[in-house]
């Protein structure tokens, strides 16, 4: 390139800027300018920034507010549980005490004396031989062998076998027991025989000459000497005369469910004044 053309163009130059430099200090403007594009330039640099901050602090605000929820969340599902368990506690000793109280309700035969018990057991396993529950009464509550026990529905069977504190009931069902009864409207007497669970009960030594119809209710006879006169024990089911023979063959069925027995009934014979007298008076 001519030197001359360049220096032409530096002395232009020059002569340009001082000129433009003499104009900004009387004016103002080029510096007013590059203050504000700064400034914008500057903005647009933050302003991405400054968004992000907000949003990963929104974000983190409604990360923690969804953690805490959650946990609120955890400890109402808790309590909710606490409720529901204590409701049902509530509500099953409500119904135990209804119980005890409809069997506490129960008349007490004459020369008789009543007392609450509570089935802890029914017979274990499929190979056990007898019909039987477990009571909380033994010797030492004065529970003893053949010892009625029944519930406001009627008989469920006597304590078979006392320990101290427990006792095994010999169940109604059992095929060795034996129950004296008799019909509670035609008074036609028999023996309840036991045949094992989710059996009829026969009912034998009924005359032909008896009468007896299906749905009546034998009660206890008191002739076996173990159950007080008038106690519920079965309703007939069917009652068939076949001729050859001197008996007719009944079959009945327990009033009581045994197999949701929960509490049940001792009853006890009452001492006599005349017992307790010295034998010298």
């Amino acid at each position: 390139m001519n030197p001359k053309r360049v220096a032409i163009f530096l002395v232009a130059g020059l002569f340009f800027y001082l000129a433009l430099y003499t104009w900004n200090l009387r004016t103002g403007l080029l510096t007013r300018l590059s203050i504000y594009s700064g400034l914008d330039s500057v903005g647009a640099v933050l302003r991405p920034g400054s968004w992000a901050g907000h949003a990963a602090g929104g974000f983190v605000e409604r990360y923690l507010s969804l953690v805490g929820l959650k946990q609120e969340n955890e400890a109402l599902r808790e309590e909710i549980k606490a409720l529901r368990l204590e409701s049902m506690t509530l509500r099953e000793r409500a119904e135990a005490t209804a119980r005890v109280e409809k069997l506490l309700g129960f008349p007490e035969p004459p020369d008789w004396r009543r007392e609450g018990a509570r089935v802890i057991a029914h017979r274990i396993g499929p190979t056990a031989i007898l019909e039987t529950i477990l009571v909380d009464r033994g010797k030492l509550s004065g529970a003893k062998e053949d010892t009625p026990v029944l519930c406001t529905e009627g008989v469920v069977g006597r304590i078979y076998r006392a320990g101290l504190t427990v006792a095994t009931v010999l169940l109604l069902t059992d095929p060795s027991s034996r129950v004296a009864v008799v019909g509670r409207d035609n008074r036609a007497a028999g023996v309840i025989y036991g045949m094992g669970a989710g059996e009829k009960l026969m009912v034998k030594y009924v005359g032909l000459q008896s009468s007896i119809e299906p749905q009546e209710i034998l009660v206890t006879s008191g002739m076996d000497g173990v159950y007080p006169k008038g106690l519920p024990v079965a309703r007939v089911t069917s009652v068939r005369r076949e001729e050859g023979t001197l008996f007719m063959d009944v079959q009945a069925e327990p009033l009581v469910d045994i197999a949701h027995l929960e509490e049940v009934l001792l009853l006890k014979r009452a001492a006599r004044p005349e017992d307790s007298r010295p034998l010298w008076d």
